[in-house]
């Protein structure tokens, strides 16, 4: 699935549901059931600086494409950054980096989101751009 094929997805999955409320519950429930980051990768390296809660992103690189998990201890926390993780795993570099994560914007989630949350998260996207990029520069497994 192209990323705009994803981005269109999202879109569409959050734009049926009528209030605030009922997409914070979609996007609490989408992380509900993913396998939490293991507590040995819970450290500094994968911690996500300038977010108000705690955010650990873990990528991976195999065979020219991305992948990426996130957990939180904030369930909000959580479900975006896996909804950013889902639309941008799967890819190769190139095409993460051609990407952006505007259609949060697009359902207005970004509206209902302290500053700290909003610039913490804004972080995962620029986290995932600079590991897209340090593939593309290394040119190795990661």
């Amino acid at each position: 699935m192209s990323l705009e094929e994803k981005r269109k997805r999202i879109v569409d999955d959050m734009s049926y549901l009528p209030d605030r409320f009922e997409r914070f519950t979609y996007i609490v429930d989408y992380a509900k059931d993913r396998e939490t980051i293991p507590e040995e990768l819970r450290t500094d390296t994968f911690r996500v600086e300038g977010c108000q809660s705690q955010l650990w992103l873990v990528p991976g690189f195999k065979e020219g494409i991305c992948s990426f998990s996130a957990d939180s201890d904030s369930a909000i926390v959580k479900g975006i950054a896996t909804i950013i993780c889902d639309y941008y795993s799967d890819e190769t570099p190139e095409t993460i980096l051609s990407g952006d994560v505007k259609f949060l914007e697009e359902v207005g989630v970004d509206q209902h989101l302290s500053s700290n949350r909003r610039n913490g998260l804004g972080k995962v996207d620029e986290r995932i751009k600079r590991f897209a990029e340090s593939c593309l520069e290394s040119g190795a497994e990661k």
